[in-house]
């Protein structure tokens, strides 16, 4: 899944509604719940476990190592998953991939060059599939790197964090200022699509400082920024005992002048916490909320996959050592589940209302086999509230104006409420 699918949290008592909102949004289609018409695009997730140190903020399914990590064995159990699941993504070319964590670039580039050569021996990748590595600048190496791009790896994400290494050690990070640009500068060597993760919000931090930060990364010439709010995650160590954060007005100061510099330096605000040069999104995140589907691998995995009857996700065991142990009967997965027809409008617009220019209302029938009239109370209701907007915007292939929807700008601060709105009850 990506890196950080979280909301951000809501600052504000609560949005001014719209006035002169139209009684009708759109038509009905002619869809059926039965199932989809065609696949959605496919992107394959591989998981890689373990990180040097686990950061007291993170809630994902990382594992300190302890020991040196048996990369052979694990590799023949990614293998074994993919060729598992191969029945269920028959003939259906792979659009992107992304190997996260953990810490990835933990591992030999030997290892990501087997990995990635037995994907390709047994997926139709797109000539030009996205291939994406993440990388702790803590573990940066230059033959690593390098060995990393021969393998296939065309994107680099790299979780900074911040530049501040007292902010840096309040998070629990192996690296300091120094190895963060440092890391920067290699990438951009090797890689010519590298993104960079932020924090804001962090513990003690000041306005001035979370400026800092990103007038740094905007210096910095990588092409993508993500910048996350800090959240205390449940069954984290910052949660049990919650450090000196700002408070929300400040925490929403800092998100307005992230977005503003940001704009002014050309970067496009295309998704919740994701800024990027034109035509530097990231495909596989984009296809993530676009409601496409997509094949995790590795221990604790997540996939969302369809065909013609249901739509489900399922997860992988989440321990490295039973997820291995799970090669000898090829019994990887831990949960399967069907998104039931009430649960769809939602698990839709969880992820398709973080996109800042919307989508088209075709997808929503493509994505889900729902008719929209599925959605056209709670629409009418978000519109109301002046969190939602419909609008036209022509297609260059089709030479036709389409309806977009998409969140206002209160719809963007307020997006759990927004979001609220199609959840089932």
């Amino acid at each position: 899944m990506p890196r950080d699918s979280r909301i951000i949290p809501i600052t504000a008592a609560s949005p001014a509604p719209a006035r002169g909102v139209p009684s009708g949004t759109f038509a009905s289609s002619a869809a059926t719940t039965a199932g989809l018409a065609a696949p959605p695009p496919l992107a394959l997730y591989v998981h890689w476990p373990w990180c040097v140190k686990k950061c007291p903020y993170c809630d994902f399914n990382s594992h300190e190592a302890k020991a040196d990590i048996d990369e052979a064995a694990y590799l023949a159990a990614l293998i074994a998953d993919l060729e598992a699941a191969l029945p269920q993504i028959w003939n259906r070319p792979v659009m992107s991939i992304f190997i996260g964590g953990g810490t990835p670039s933990l591992m030999r580039a030997e290892t990501a060059d087997a990995l990635l050569a037995a994907i390709r021996m047994r997926v139709s990748l797109h000539a030009d599939a996205e291939i994406t590595l993440e990388a702790n600048p803590g573990t940066a190496e230059a033959d690593k790197f390098r060995g990393f791009r021969e393998a296939g790896v065309n994107r680099l994400s790299l979780g900074i964090q911040s530049f501040n290494d007292e902010k840096l050690k309040a998070l629990g990070r192996i690296h300091d200022s120094r190895e963060a640009r440092l890391a920067i500068d290699l990438a951009l060597t090797h890689f010519s699509r590298v993104n960079i993760d932020l924090m804001y919000a962090l513990p003690q931090q000041s306005f001035t400082e979370a400026e800092r930060d990103i007038d740094t990364a905007i210096a910095s010439g990588a092409s993508h920024l993500s910048a996350y709010h800090l959240t205390l995650e449940p069954n984290t160590p910052f949660h049990h005992m919650p450090p000196p954060l700002p408070d929300d007005d400040i925490a929403a100061d800092m998100q307005e002048m992230i977005e503003a510099k940001l704009a002014v330096a050309d970067f496009i605000h295309y998704e919740t916490s994701a800024f990027a040069k034109t035509g530097e999104q990231c495909r596989h995140n984009l296809n993530y909320w676009a409601f496409g589907d997509y094949l995790g691998i590795g221990a604790g995995a997540h996939s969302k996959l369809s065909n013609h009857l249901e739509i489900w996700r399922e997860a992988r065991h989440r321990h490295p050592r039973a997820y291995m142990q799970g090669a000898t009967h090829s019994n990887f997965i831990g949960t399967r589940q069907t998104i039931s027809a009430a649960d769809l409008p939602g698990e839709f617009m969880m992820n398709a209302l973080r996109l800042t220019n919307g989508f088209p209302l075709r997808l929503f029938t493509e994505r889900t086999g729902l008719p929209l009239d599925t959605i056209e109370k709670s629409v009418l209701a978000a519109r109301r509230e002046g969190l939602l907007e419909l609008v036209e915007k022509e297609t260059i292939e089709k030479e036709i104006a389409e309806k977009i929807l998409r969140p206002t700008q209160q719809g963007q601060r307020f997006l759990n409420q927004l979001l609220a709105r199609f959840l089932a009850d």
